[in-house]
């Protein structure tokens, strides 16, 4: 099962990440980009496992580059205090 399919898990996993990305002293600015820059790749590549992310892949379709960017920031948001550590 992949960290896809479950939506807690996906936060989980984004979390830990988030965690690992700023114990090594990546600043915020670059955490938001690389959050936009895999949101894309995620919007481009893989189809939606759950409804949730069904939701975040219509939103970021409609979405301009700054609001795709904002949709980014949030989800940064959502996982800062949703880690497993």
């Amino acid at each position: 099962m992949s960290v896809l399919d479950n939506w807690n898990e996906w936060k989980n996993f984004l979390g830990d990440r988030l965690d690992q990305a700023q114990n090594e002293g990546m600043s915020q600015q670059v955490i938001h980009q690389l959050a936009y820059q895999i949101g894309d790749y995620l919007a481009e590549q893989v189809q939606p496992k759950n409804e949730q992310e069904r939701v975040l892949a219509d939103l970021w379709s409609v979405a301009s580059q700054e609001e795709q960017q904002a949709i980014a920031s949030c989800m940064v948001k959502l996982v800062e205090n949703n880690s497993t550590h």
